[in-house]
């Protein structure tokens, strides 16, 4: 059994229908424990495309991580998620990233290889990530780089915080 942080994100198309099925898909496959609101962020790493939704959903399961990996890219291609080399950071209909996970007694997986890296190897670079990451585990640490809150209020990630705007009519709970 894991316990796996996903961050979710669309700007092309139906957004919130997008965030929709990434949850779907992910009940599906194991047991959704939380599911974040929904902010509107920014665009992160290329400027030139629209604002994301972005959101983050704590799933636990029987799949260890190669798995939920195949799953997330699976769902992203559902939602006709294409990949551009040349924009690595380009526009998408559905992103769905492993950020963090855990063994069924807590310990933290980590991993470096070239199809998977967990921690997430940027994740404590990207206020999309931790600020709904906070909303639904509060305590939450991401291995490596200590406590989600605390880098959320790093001056590092200030501006992008600020910059995000949470979407209350979006709503993404299990079983919607």
């Amino acid at each position: 059994m894991t316990q796996v942080v996903l961050s979710i994100g669309s700007n092309l198309g139906d957004r919130a229908s997008h965030l929709r099925a990434a949850v779907r898909g992910l009940e599906a496959e194991g047991e959704i424990r939380a599911v974040s609101g929904v902010y509107e962020t920014p665009p992160w790493g290329d400027a030139e495309q629209p604002a994301y939704y972005n959101a983050a959903v704590l799933v636990g399961g029987d799949h260890d991580v190669t798995e939920w990996l195949r799953i997330a890219q699976r769902i992203e291609d559902g939602e006709g998620r294409t990949r551009d080399p040349q924009r690595r950071f380009g526009p998408r209909t559905l992103d769905v990233d492993l950020i963090a996970a855990w063994t069924d007694d807590g310990t933290p997986i980590v991993r470096d290889d070239p199809d998977l890296t967990l921690p997430h190897p940027r994740a404590h670079l990207r206020a999309f990530v931790l600020r709904p990451w906070l909303e639904i585990q509060p305590y939450a640490r991401l291995p490596g780089h200590g406590g989600v809150n605390d880098l959320v209020l790093s001056d590092a990630l200030a501006a992008d915080a600020a910059a995000m705007t949470p979407v209350g009519d979006v709503r993404l709970e299990s079983g919607s």
